[in-house]
Parts: structure tokens; C-alpha cells; sequence
């Protein structure tokens, strides 16, 4: 069998490696046999023949005392030698350096069984073992796992977590260990077991440690309000002013008054860390993102991004971004549409006889962006869409000069640009997505679209591919078309952003472009790149002022159509520029107006089916 198929299936792997491991065992290179036995490990910690060839190779060595050397620990140590010493130290009678290199193994990689360990299991072992080292492995093992386990993490972790119970039962007194132990058990989904342990220590030993324990235990348990007076207490002994380990419990404390809805509350708390420490790696970032659970205000998540930026250790400032941006409209993911020919669209595609050779001739009441078309062949392929009437002020003419994408004929517009090259439209499709985890990491996913030419970008946005062959992509294929067209305009425009950055901004392709796309005939393209321009906006403060008048411009012109006509951008566009909060108050109170529905929306569009299609394809009228 080949090697490639061996890298394939873990315990061939292991196999492998073990056999050649006793060749050099064999021959007396028991340097050589340990390498290979630690990449064995890796690949199957509980393989039979490699705890049997590790025996052999400490017997080879004289002992396993003296095979401890063949799996130093001095400087940069691989994952494997650290579980073979570990064993190699179980073998010698050193439980207490056993047990602590176990945990250190599952504080690195917690997915694999190391605690499934026949000597782990041992009944006298917690008997043998001294409780203040049990108690620093069992920090070591649970401080980086998550809260709670996931179910398979859960399983290689719980025979660790058995035996430090025993441990506990021989040393119910210990404050340190059932503080960790409390750590442990609670990340496991046994809160009120975790909150016994951590009022007992608390109990034999009040202090910051035992405080922290028993305030996560109870908030785990559901009494986020005894939580919060346990660690009120605790700071008023030791307040964040006189002690700076005291700054994290405080920034604990502001955040769970967010939790319960109290967010104003959690604010001082915040205010003293930061007035004795400045730099406080996680006050900083949490005030920020408290003071957007006050009201909402996207500046705040603006700050975030700028605060990682200036402090890219900050790790925290981008974890909160991530949260406060998921599922939020432009911040975490495109615009759904609104037009009245794709919400027939869903209609149709939901029925059960669709296919893609499904016909859906429809006629709407006023002219709708022309991407809609794109979204409705994409879909169905014969499908064709006429419009009654055009609004206005008319939406097929640019708000100024330049590149524009669309040409009509009458109502029916037709792209005004070639399609992408294969190649192009291959990478376009590969990079497009429909949500993003901040809009700093939307600009820097579309990097990879950097090297495309202009022609390829801006042919994708209009000639946009089908979705990728994947779960998703299918979905979106038969139930929400738009959404990935908007996805490929999206990142297409994002690929703007990037190409020149040679050039300086204000004189640069990539700004005309992308104004002239926003500036161009109404259609989900003027968002598309109003959110690359939002994107460098966020990522290059100093384009800003420029960015927030582009975005003024034709907020104001939105604004002023959805008197005369329907807007069906309006809503979306609006939620983009207030994305954007460095724009005018002015621009910010007319984005909150958009948002708002329109009193009366005169000539309502409204798509409808060619007579008799409903009953055709529905079977009903």
C-alpha cells in the first residue's frame, strides 16, 4: 500500500512508523526509534503495538529512567515526544511529571484520546499522586478548552477529568485543586457539581481564585445574579485600581451585566480598569462593544476594528467584531433582496415540480434593478421579465460620467461588458461568499482577486458564474439565486478595491471604478461597490472623508427618487452607509429615514405572472 494511502488512514500511519521504530530498535538507533515512535503517537495514541515497541525501546535503553533522555524537553518540543515521555515517566514511577505532561498534551490538541491511558486508569494512582501538581495539570489542561466540551471533545477529555475526581475524593480539602477541578467539571456540562466544588473552596480559602471559579460555576448554572455578587464582593476586597489581575474579573463583571441585558451598568467597571490600566488588552475592546449594546451605534464596531489595528495583540478586539458582526446586513453578510420579480422567483423555485427548465414569463408594474434578471436566469433559464413603466427620475441614467455596466433596449437591459475569461470567473466563484466574518476580513479575503484584470472583475458582475458545486451553493441555486449574485458583485467590486494600490487614492483606477459603479445606473451593483468602498474605508482611515462623500452623494439621490417612485434599494443601501459612521450626521439621519418605510410608495412595483401561469404550474389559481 502506498505511502500516500498511509498519511491517509491514521493507525496505517502509526503502523508504519512503529515498525520502522523496532528496525531501529534493532539495530541499536533508539534515538532514530523514538522520532519514530512520536510521529506514531501523533497519528494513533492508542495503538497497541506502539505502547508494546515503546516498552521495548525502554528496555533497549535500560529502564525507562534511562529512556527519558531519548525525549528531551528542553526548547521546541514536538507534540509526540511530550505523550511518549509522558508514558515513559508513568513507566518510571513518576506520576506526578506523568499526569502533568498528559495535560499538557490535551491542552495543545484536546481532539485526541491522550487520556485514554490504561495507566491513567490506575485505582491506586490517586493515591500516588501529590494533589498541588494534579491541581497545576489540571489548569494547564482546561484553561484553553472550550465552555462547554462539544460532545467529541467531551469523550477524550472525561477519563482525565475521572481520575481527577479521585483525586478529589482523597483530598476533599484541597482549595486549589477544586477550584481547577470546578474549571473542569463545569466544561464538561456538570455545573451544579462545579458549583459545589467551587463553594468549598471558596469556603477553605476566600480569595481571587476561588471567587473567579465559583462566579463562572454559577453563571454556567444559570444564576448569572450570584455570579455577579460573588464577584463584586472579590473586587471590593481587591479592587482593579490595586491589583491587575483584578482588571480581568472587572472586565468579567461589565460583561455580564451586558449578558442580562444591563449593559449601562457594566460600563464604570470598565472605566476604573481603564483609568488605572490604558492598554488593558480587553477592557478597551469591551467598552466598545458595551457601549454598542447601549445603542447600537456602528461606530462602535468601527472602533473595535480600528483598536485591533492599532493593537494587533489585541486578539479580544477582533474576537468581539467577529460576535457584534455576524448575520448583521454589510457588517457580516450581503443584503437580501426586496423586488417584487424575486420574491415570485422564491415562489416559484420553492414548489416542488421545479426544475431549472421551469418558464417563468412575469411582467412588473415599474422597472426593477437589472441584477434582478441576473438572479432570475441564473435560476431559470427561461425565464424572461417585462416592465409596464419607468419612474422617475429614470433609474437607467448614471448619476454622473464613466464605466457603466448596463445598456437597454427599452426596459430589457442587457450587459455592456464582455464575460470574465474562464480562468477569472473560476477564481471569482471560488472567493465570492455570501457572509463574512468583519468587513476588514471581506476586504482581506478578496485580496486573491488582486492580480485579476479590470475586465475580468467588472465582465464577473454582470456575467456572474453559478455557484460552487457544494452544499451551499446548491441551496442557493434552487432557493435564493440573489443572494449569490450579490455575493459575486460583492467580492467583484472587492477586487476593485485591491487592484493598484500602487496608485495613491485619490488619483487612483481602483477609486474611479468604483465610484463609477456607485454613481451608475440604479441596480444592487451601486451597493456592491459601496461596500468596497465602505471596506477601504474601514481598513485605510485616512480615504474616509472622501469615501463618506461618495456615499453621501447617492444616499441623497436615493433619497430624492423614493418620492417619485419606488426605491427598492433604498432600505439596503441605507443600512450600508450607516456602516459607515464616519459619514455627515446629516447623510446619518437621512440613512435612518430610508430605513424607515416609505408613507405612501407610489407606483408600487409589483411583479406578476403572464395570465394563466399560475395555474399552470401551481394547479390552482
Amino acid at each position: 500500500m502506498g505511502h500516500a494511502e498511509d498519511e491517509d488512514d491514521p493507525r496505517l500511519a502509526a503502523e508504519g512508523e512503529v515498525a520502522i521504530a523496532r528496525l531501529a530498535i534493532d539495530s541499536g538507533d533508539l534515538t532514530h526509534a523514538a522520532d519514530h515512535l512520536a510521529d506514531a503517537i501523533v497519528a494513533d495514541p492508542q495503538l497497541p503495538e506502539l505502547h508494546e515497541a515503546l516498552a521495548e525501546l525502554c528496555a533497549a535503553a535500560g529502564g525507562p529512567a534511562a529512556a527519558r533522555e531519548l525525549f528531551p524537553l528542553e526548547g521546541q518540543v514536538y507534540l509526540g515526544t511530550v505523550v511518549c515521555r509522558a508514558h515513559v515517566e508513568a513507566a518510571a514511577g513518576d506520576w506526578d511529571s506523568a499526569v502533568g505532561l498528559l495535560a499538557s498534551a490535551i491542552q495543545y490538541e484536546p481532539a485526541q484520546p491522550w487520556a485514554h491511558a490504561a495507566w491513567l486508569a490506575r485505582e491506586d494512582l490517586p493515591s500516588l499522586v501529590d494533589p498541588d501538581a494534579v491541581a497545576q495539570a489540571v489548569a494547564r489542561a482546561a484553561g484553553p478548552l472550550p465552555d462547554p466540551l462539544p460532545g467529541e471533545l467531551a469523550d477524550t477529555v472525561r477519563p482525565f477529568h475521572t481520575f481527577v475526581q479521585a483525586v478529589l475524593d482523597r483530598h476533599a480539602d484541597h482549595p486549589l485543586l477544586l477550584a481547577m477541578a470546578s474549571g473542569l467539571t463545569r466544561r464538561l456540562g456538570a455545573t451544579t457539581r462545579a458549583v459545589e466544588l467551587a463553594e468549598r473552596a471558596h469556603r477553605l480559602a476566600p480569595g481571587y481564585l476561588p471567587s473567579v471559579m465559583l462566579g463562572n460555576a454559577l453563571r454556567a448554572d444559570g444564576r448569572p445574579e450570584q455570579a455577579l455578587a460573588v464577584w463584586e464582593a472579590e473586587l471590593g476586597r481587591t479592587p482593579p485600581e490595586r491589583d491587575d489581575s483584578s482588571g480581568y474579573l472587572a472586565v468579567d463583571v461589565a460583561e455580564l451585566y451586558g449578558a442580562l441585558g444591563r449593559p449601562a451598568e457594566g460600563l464604570p467597571w470598565l472605566d476604573r480598569v481603564l483609568a488605572a490600566e490604558p492598554g488593558h488588552p480587553k477592557a478597551g475592546p469591551a467598552r466598545h462593544a458595551l457601549r454598542h449594546a447601549v445603542d447600537g451605534d456602528p461606530a462602535h464596531l468601527l472602533a473595535l476594528a480600528d483598536h485591533h489595528r492599532a493593537h494587533p495583540e489585541h486578539e479580544y478586539a477582533h474576537e468581539l467584531l467577529e460576535r457584534l458582526s455576524r448575520r448583521e446586513t454589510w457588517l457580516g453578510m450581503v443584503a437580501g433582496a426586496t423586488e417584487a420579480t424575486v420574491n415570485l422567483m422564491r415562489q416559484v423555485l420553492a414548489e416542488e415540480t421545479t426544475t431549472r427548465d421551469t418558464p417563468l414569463d412575469c411582467s412588473a408594474s415599474a422597472l426593477e434593478p437589472p441584477s434582478t434578471v441576473l438572479a432570475l436566469h441564473l435560476a431559470l433559464p427561461r425565464s424572461s421579465v417585462s416592465y409596464q413603466a419607468v419612474g422617475e427620475p429614470d433609474p437607467r441614467v448614471p448619476l454622473a460620467p464613466g464605466t457603466s455596466l448596463w445598456t437597454w433596449d427599452g426596459t430589457d437591459p442587457r450587459p455592456a461588458v464582455a464575460p470574465p475569461s474562464a480562468d477569472g470567473a473560476e477564481l471569482v466563484r471560488a472567493t465570492a461568499e455570501i457572509v463574512w466574518p468583519t468587513v476588514p476580513a471581506a476586504y482581506d479575503h478578496a485580496v486573491r482577486l488582486a492580480g485579476l484584470p479590470v475586465e475580468d472583475l467588472l465582465g464577473a458582475i454582470v456575467h456572474p458564474p453559478l455557484p460552487r458545486e457544494d452544499e451551499l451553493g446548491r441551496a442557493l441555486l434552487s432557493h435564493q439565486p440573489e443572494l449569490w449574485v450579490r455575493a459575486v458583485q460583492t467580492f467583484a467590486c472587492l477586487g476593485l478595491a485591491h487592484h493598484r494600490t500602487d496608485q495613491p487614492w485619490a488619483d487612483s483606477d481602483r477609486r474611479r471604478l468604483l465610484s463609477d459603479l456607485l454613481l451608475g445606473p440604479e441596480d444592487w451593483v451601486v451597493e456592491a461597490a459601496g461596500f468596497a468602498l465602505l471596506a477601504i474605508g474601514w481598513t485605510h482611515p485616512d480615504t474616509r472623508p472622501d469615501v463618506a462623500g461618495l456615499l453621501g452623494r447617492r444616499l441623497r439621490h436615493l433619497a430624492t427618487a423614493r418620492r417619485t417612485r419606488t426605491v427598492t434599494i433604498e432600505r439596503s443601501f441605507a443600512a450600508l452607509t450607516l456602516a459607515a459612521p464616519w459619514l455627515p450626521p446629516t447623510d446619518r439621519a437621512l440613512a435612518h429615514t430610508l430605513l424607515r418605510p416609505a408613507p405612501a410608495a407610489p407606483a408600487a412595483a409589483a411583479a406578476q405572472p403572464r395570465p394563466g401561469f399560475l395555474r399552470r404550474l401551481f394547479r390552482r389559481p
